[in-house]
């Protein structure tokens, strides 16, 4: 068994031989504390995500269980969609390099969110009892998404591109040149920046639930709930991993400078 807290909660993670992961609250002080309310109210919710996202599914469900288990779990994800929305509409830059997900997490992120064809691969490589029909669904399935991922992608391409046109740009100039009247013109860019940013991540997310939802009318409900678990367990892994490289990295850059300054951690916390 290892335990390790997540910076900026007062959670920490345990694995055990039982289950791959278990989330305990702890009254361990928090290493780090998020200084914006709005991205601490959004670390207090999926924390409580998080500890719920424990009882979503196993393969072994009964079958009786199952319809009532699906869309208890596809209730779940829309709640975190729905935070997630609220804090997108208040701060839209934050969601897409979230400081409260791991570096290893940051790595996976598509939008702002998890790659819509993951869920198909969760399916291919979780079920093995597709009938010739569902694996004709579901082929149209990947290469649909496949093509609105595609889309908008070139929708962010042209939104980065947006960043460095000539009006941004000179805008930047004249306000290194010590101008004031700029200002407002390189507020309205960024405003109109993000206000785009947003409907994008609604059109991501919008695709995410879409999959989802189309995959669950392929299944049969007992398919569905081991793609279901599949994800859960998937999600959750990826976190306890990438926490653990996390703190590991952390002790790592103490030790350097311990090494090279002959400082203590305590110091450097001061």
């Amino acid at each position: 068994m290892y335990k390790f807290q997540n910076p900026g909660t007062s959670y920490i993670y345990t694995q055990t031989h039982k289950r791959p992961i278990r989330f305990q609250k702890s009254s361990v002080v928090s290493l780090t504390r998020m200084s914006h309310p709005i991205r601490e109210r959004f670390v207090v919710f999926l924390d409580d995500w998080l500890l719920r996202q424990q009882a979503l599914p196993e393969s072994s469900v009964k079958e009786d269980r199952q319809r009532h288990l699906i869309e208890q779990v596809l209730c779940h994800y829309q709640q975190y969609f729905h935070e997630k929305s609220r804090i997108a509409e208040e701060d839209v830059c934050v969601i897409f390099s979230p400081p409260w997900l791991s570096s290893f997490e940051k790595t996976l992120l598509w939008l702002a969110g998890f790659k819509p064809t993951l869920v198909l691969r969760m399916v291919e490589s979780s079920v093995e009892d597709l009938n010739p029909e569902q694996a004709v669904k579901l082929d149209q399935l990947k290469a649909e998404t496949r093509r609105s991922e595609r889309e908008l992608s070139e929708t962010m391409a042209r939104i980065q591109e947006s960043i460095a046109s000539p009006p941004i740009l000179e805008t930047a100039r004249r306000l290194g040149r010590l101008m004031d009247d700029p200002i407002s013109t390189l507020d309205e860019a960024m405003e109109a920046m993000k206000a785009a940013m947003l409907r994008l991540t609604e059109s991501a997310d919008g695709l995410r639930g879409s999959t989802v939802r189309k995959v669950v009318e392929v299944l049969s409900p007992s398919q569905t709930v081991k793609v279901l678990a599949a994800v859960a367990q998937f999600q959750l892994r990826i976190r306890s991993w990438g926490l653990q490289r996390d703190e590991q990295n952390q002790h790592t850059k103490f030790g350097f400078f311990n090494v090279y300054f002959g400082l203590r951690p305590v110091q450097l916390q001061q």
